[in-house]
């Protein structure tokens, strides 16, 4: 009896850590992700034109408070408008603008309720343009551990004097301002941004700047022209000091500015030279830099980095590698500063094309890290480049599918960097043609140029370009967790490899060239025997097919 007990309990123990296992891994969206991540009812009839944000905060508080002129295109009517501003602040109010007999402007209060982060207005515009005022105050999230931990940050640098900025991406432009926080609407004219601060402050943005300075305070504005998604709105507060350059690249002249603290001005200016090389090389790979109305900067964060579009945040201790480590343990990684190499690359790939859905975030940072091989090859040669790739594969998971779910502000696995990456190295060599790997990069800058997209987009375009049916390939690596094994006998006496591809979908047909000789072996699930060359053979080994693809065998 007492043994059959224990089994029992044995049992459900078994049974307690699998219904546990499977508890984890289960996600469970709600009404508030939805809101957040749809393109619903409430959203998808007003398309955002422009932002006009003025913020004032208060650092012995820890407080904001703002307002946002939000001037928008009415596709159609709708009855609700849902804005998004999370739970830490009220909004005091909200009127639009209307116009007189004498075209002038009257504020006119707006009807709203508030659920959660959102907030739902009564409307009834049929105009085609329109414009709305919120004016707001709180105490935003603060981040504890940015940027991985979003939230405003209030910090003081070594002299201890206030230094101040956000971090954003993921948790949301809407953690310190109203606005549509969903990366499918940029706004299409640009953004202004005004902050006022006390006068022995600076404060940086994005674009270009102006102030206007009264007795106390300082209101120093900046202006973006073009598109931008709200998480890369960014101010940056603090003991600043400036120094400047620029580059004569495909797009003309290119302002250069960069804002650092005033003790670390020498280490920046020595550090810094980095960015001409950086932005030659991408311009190169990528086509001209999206952003020349707004300049290109690096500002001194309170934090590691961000992808702030022209207005980067910089916190890597003026270090070459990841905070002075090399990501890929190759020794390549140390040779550059990640910061600027990685965060750079964003400019094109996430800020210029952005994913329409957070799902769609391997778009922005699979390229990204990419991007991070072709400089080291850049710089180093093709070979460095691949040992970088390479070797960057220490740090794939495989734990979840780099895709996300949808429609619910959800992030897909990390994988998206490294998985990512190394998706692409195999997609360049299988085209085995760089001039036509490069066209398809710039080809993609031009054709989704200031852009929101989907995955399918970009799949279907280097489908079209390189001519090759890269489907399987994207399915295998986007939405398994599965790595392809390549299982491969080699028969020295007919000069044959017998070959078939396992641990794969359905229908997987990932061709392998081999670079001595320029040959596309079309090789499928199917088990079968190509005739190879005594060179081919000597280049058919696992080292030299791990080198070029991220497979197993």
């Amino acid at each position: 009896m007492k043994r059959r007990v224990l089994l029992l309990l044995i049992g459900l123990m078994g049974f307690v850590a699998t219904f546990a296992q499977l508890m984890q891994e289960r996600e469970v969206f709600t009404k508030a992700d939805t809101l957040r991540g749809s393109d619903n009812e409430n959203r998808n009839w007003w398309d955002v034109l422009h932002y006009d944000l003025t913020v004032k905060p208060d650092y012995d508080t820890k407080t904001i408070e703002g307002t946002c002129i939000i001037k928008f295109k009415v596709i159609r009517p709708g009855k609700l408008m849902q804005l998004d501003l999370q739970d830490s602040f009220i909004i005091d109010k909200i009127d639009y603008y209307t116009t007189n007999s004498s075209k002038h402007n009257i504020l006119t209060p707006l009807h709203f309720t508030k659920e959660g982060s959102v907030y739902l207005v009564n409307t009834d515009f049929h105009q085609n343009i329109q414009q709305i005022q919120i004016k707001y105050h709180g105490k935003p999230r603060e981040a504890v551990n940015p940027p991985w931990d979003g939230g405003w940050v209030w910090k003081k640098d070594s002299l201890g004097n206030p230094w101040m900025s956000v971090a954003a991406q993921g948790l949301g432009a809407s953690s310190w301002f109203p606005c549509k926080d969903i990366q499918s609407d940029k706004p299409d004219k640009g953004f202004s941004l005004h902050l006022i601060v006390p006068s022995d402050l600076e404060a940086i943005g994005n674009g270009k700047s102006g102030k206007v300075h009264d007795e106390e305070n300082t209101n120093i504005y900046w202006t973006v022209k073009n598109p931008i998604n709200t998480y890369d709105i960014v101010p940056y507060i603090g003991k600043y000091t400036h120094f400047s350059d620029t580059l004569n690249g495909e797009g003309g002249q290119l302002d250069l500015n960069y804002w650092v603290l005033p003790y670390h001005l020498d280490k920046a200016k020595k550090q810094f030279v980095q960015v001409k090389p950086t932005l030659q090389c991408f311009e190169y790979w990528f086509g001209k830099y999206p952003f020349y109305e707004d300049s290109y900067k690096l500002v001194e964060a309170p934090y590691l980095g961000m992808e702030n579009q022209s207005n980067i945040a910089y916190g890597n201790g003026y270090k070459n590698g990841y905070h002075g480590t090399d990501l890929s343990l190759t020794g390549w990684g140390l040779k550059w500063d990640f910061i600027i190499v990685h965060e750079s690359a964003h400019e094109w790939w996430g800020n210029s094309i952005t994913s329409k859905d957070i799902a769609d975030m391997w778009i922005h940072e699979s390229f990204a890290n990419y991007a991070e091989t072709l400089y080291t090859e850049w710089l180093f040669g093709k070979e460095a480049g691949n040992e970088y790739c390479v070797g960057t594969r220490k740090r794939i998971l495989n734990n979840k599918p780099i895709i996300g779910p949808y429609g619910v502000n959800k992030e897909g696995s990390g994988d998206m960097y490294y998985k990512g990456g190394n998706m692409i190295h195999n997609i360049r060599h299988i085209i085995n043609n760089d001039s036509l790997f490069r066209y398809i990069l710039r080809g993609l800058n031009t054709k989704f140029y200031h852009q929101t997209v989907t995955t399918k987009q970009v799949e279907d375009y280097i489908i079209k370009q390189s001519n090759i049916d890269f489907q399987k390939v994207f399915d295998q690596y986007l939405r398994t967790t599965q790595i392809p094994k390549l299982l491969f006998t080699l028969d020295k006496d007919k000069q044959t490899v017998t070959l078939h591809w396992t641990h794969c979908i359905e229908g997987f047909n990932m061709p392998i060239v081999i670079p001595v000789s320029f040959k596309r072996l079309n090789i499928t699930t199917n088990e079968q025997s190509i005739s190879l060359t005594p060179e081919e053979m000597d280049w058919f080994t696992a080292k030299n097919l791990l080198n070029y693809y991220y497979i197993s065998y």
